[in-house]
């Protein structure tokens, strides 16, 4: 039994590094030789990113304790190596992959950001996956991975496309600031509202209520607040200590 859980943790992990990175592969080429934006291959493989462990999980299934969650944090984290300068510089599909998520305006913070982000998303992540599992309330962290996930991974296209009412931002490591919308940030607004009616059963009457009141404008003030690409960690921890308290009531 042991063997088979460590074999299907294997197997998923690569299965998800393969993928994730034959979308950022994809999405290099787009870019590079089908012109799309980077702002919209990007999201892309946001969306792919928090998605596809789901369904990845349903062909190579394994029961997640506090170590896996550990364990998939660090691989997730460590799938980054490959993009470092050295690296990409030296290896074209590198390169190639690395251009579906090096937006201009990033550079040449790009790696960095991400790097930083995807490690602060798993440091708030992980405690809120122990308090939820704590509370009997795990489905809490797929509400918070679709509001992340759809409705902040819908606002920057949203906002590059139709997104005519701007706001600035700071970013970390720089002092450049940078630009979103009111249509893209609403969104996250809209998103959040849809996700807790899907999850309306894991809910008292009472708590689906007060989460319908402080989740949608808790999530959208934390993605509009939150530093440029560090989305998720705000958009995280906001979402999450609301559902925790919510789930008191």
């Amino acid at each position: 039994m042991r063997n088979h859980f460590v074999s299907n943790l294997f197997y998923n992990q690569l299965t998800e590094f393969v993928l994730i990175h034959f979308v950022a592969l994809c999405g290099g080429i787009l870019v590079t030789k089908y012109g799309w934006r980077v702002n919209y291959t990007r999201k892309i493989n946001h969306f792919f990113i928090f998605f596809s462990p789901y369904l990845i999980k349903t062909v190579f299934p394994f029961t997640e304790t506090k170590y896996t969650q550990i364990w998939l944090a660090i691989v997730g984290i460590s799938t980054l190596v490959i993009y470092i300068k050295p690296i990409r510089n030296n290896i074209k599909i590198v390169q190639l992959m690395f251009t579906a998520f090096d937006r201009p305006e990033d550079r040449p913070h790009t790696l960095k950001w991400l790097f930083t982000q995807y490690l602060a998303t798993y440091l708030v992540a992980l405690p809120l996956w122990l308090l939820f599992k704590e509370q009997g309330h795990t489905e809490a962290i797929p509400i918070i991975i679709l509001i992340n996930a759809v409705g902040d991974g819908l606002a920057e296209p949203v906002g590059v496309t139709w997104g005519k009412n701007k706001y600035r931002v700071k970013a970390l490591f720089t002092k450049t600031e940078f630009t979103r919308s009111l249509q893209g940030s609403a969104c996250v607004f809209v998103v959040s509202v849809l996700a807790l009616i899907v999850y309306r059963q894991s809910f008292t009457s009472p708590q689906f209520i007060m989460a319908l009141l402080t989740v949608p404008l808790v999530a959208t003030v934390a993605e509009a607040k939150s530093p440029h690409t560090w989305d998720s960690p705000f958009i995280f921890a906001a979402t999450g200590i609301i559902l925790a308290i919510v789930y008191t009531i």
